[in-house]
């Protein structure tokens, strides 16, 4: 059987938490634009070539929302993707960038300049209680995870001691395999009626975080969103907001362990830590899904012609390893500058967090290589186990000792 005629399983499995499949590499020379299955049972197109994916992510035609009736499912269980939410923030047009200007404006550089210091704090808070509770820690639940809650907790107004039902339902909604339908039903139910119940006591009180900024904006007839927008809103800046950069902490410290020269070229040199965060994203092979994008007209791509009603899935993590995009792209270069990945997506429906994720992902650094120069993996990297069954990639824990 032929490359062409094969039809992978998607995601495709890593041969261990940090590398890459080994399939990508193959699928960017010979089969650019590749049939899978995915965990549904239905049928998608891959593409995993910088200038595909590129292509089609910028292409504002495509859309993120597969509520289309002939789009493929992602899950037979439900979830983000799929589910009627996902319709209710305008996808495209001037609906959108009217979204996307007002929500925007609370993650510019200037903002996260200011922000900066406070996001120190809590990460030299969090490395103390660690370093007090005595090694081994696990860095994903001691550090990298409640380092992002806090910071979008206080960003949307929303207490952080309800930081663990918020994970069980970013979860459910970032669910392939891992839940059932009647869970993600529930979970999803709940999520709702709290963010609702907390748009509702902002409207009554605002106070000083984007929610009650959303609201004083007025309604759609003031040039602002409706309730329900404001409600959706904050329920994906909650679970985008700490699900992704949560993962990628545990994940980019761990590449720099895994390779100690790494991580003593940085203590060396933490002039480096903004090129690095920037690699590290490059360079990261388990950044889960991809991104779906819904085609509703025919459109050709490396050659191959895609009919109207294709789900096609752009694996931004291969097209980061591309050799015709990146000198030397199987090496992890701290120094490397321009960096044009496409972690964060590109065009008009690039990640709308960046900046808040590179400037935590930088400041964690900062404040690990200053308070834990020593630090290491308690684990040979090849213990290290993956998150499995969600959409989003990471590693289940991050031993270490220092």
């Amino acid at each position: 059987m032929s490359v062409e005629e094969q039809v992978l399983h998607y995601p495709i499995p890593n041969d261990a938490a940090l590398d890459p499949p080994a399939e990508w590499e193959r699928l960017r020379s010979t089969c650019p634009v590749a049939h899978v299955t995915l965990p549904s049972g239905d049928r998608a197109t891959l593409l995993t070539r910088y200038e595909d994916v590129k292509q089609v992510l910028a292409d504002p035609r495509f859309t993120r929302q597969l509520t289309a009736p002939d789009a493929a499912r992602l899950s037979a269980e439900g979830g983000l993707f799929n589910n009627e939410m996902s319709q209710i923030i305008p996808d495209g047009g001037e609906e959108h960038q009217r979204w996307r200007r007002l929500v925007v404006k609370w993650f510019t550089a200037r903002r996260m300049a200011a922000m900066r210091p406070a996001m120190t704090r809590i990460a030299e808070d969090l490395i103390d209680d660690m370093v007090k509770r005595g090694a081994p820690g696990d860095l994903r639940a001691d550090f990298g995870f409640p380092l992002p809650v806090y910071v979008i907790c206080d960003m949307l107004g929303v207490p952080a001691a309800d930081r663990d039902r918020f994970s069980y339902w970013s979860d459910t909604l970032l669910n392939l395999t891992r839940y059932k339908k009647a869970e993600t039903e529930a979970a999803q139910g709940e999520f709702f009626q709290y963010m609702s119940d907390h748009v509702a006591a902002r409207r009554r009180q605002l106070g000083d975080d984007l929610l009650s900024e959303l609201i004083a904006v007025g309604g759609p007839e003031d040039g602002g969103l409706t309730d329900l927008q404001i409600l959706v809103t904050g329920m994906a800046l909650l679970v985008a907001g700490h699900e992704t950069t949560a993962n990628m902490i545990g994940k980019m410290v761990s590449m720099l362990l895994a390779d100690r020269d790494r991580w003593e070229r940085l203590l060396a040199d933490p002039s480096l830590i903004r090129t690095t965060v920037e690699e590290s994203l490059r360079f990261d092979a388990s950044s889960g899904f991809g991104l779906p994008r819904y085609l509703p007209e025919e459109t050709e791509v490396s050659g191959t012609v895609l009919p109207r009603g294709t789900t096609v899935v752009c694996s931004m993590a291969a097209a980061n390893r591309d050799e015709s995009a990146f000198e030397a792209a199987d090496q992890m270069d701290l120094s490397r500058s321009p960096n044009p990945h496409l972690a964060f997506g590109a065009g008009a429906h690039s990640c709308l967090g960046q900046a808040l994720a590179r400037t935590e992902l930088q400041v964690v650094l900062e404040v690990l290589l200053r308070k834990l120069p020593t630090l290491e993996l308690a684990v040979p990297v090849e213990e290290l186990e993956p998150v499995e069954g969600l959409a989003v990639g990471g590693l289940r824990t991050v031993p270490v000792r220092w």
